[in-house]
């Protein structure tokens, strides 16, 4: 499991069927947890954006 530090309104970005459970709160952070295949990329809304834009940039999307 995969468990990340994030606030609140920030977003993950998921690709494929995969269980999200909140672990924790504390503050204004939620710890949670991410169960998915080795295959599927998991990002947070800013890197993938910006892998996003890397790729758009290198013709590759």
């Amino acid at each position: 499991m995969l468990v990340l530090s994030r606030r609140q309104n920030e977003q993950i970005v998921i690709d494929g069927s995969i269980v999200v459970t909140v672990v924790s709160l504390r503050g204004d952070k939620v710890r949670i947890g991410i169960e998915a295949p080795k295959d599927v990329q998991i990002d947070r809304s800013e890197v993938h954006e910006e892998r996003r834009k890397l790729m758009e940039a290198e013709g590759i999307a």
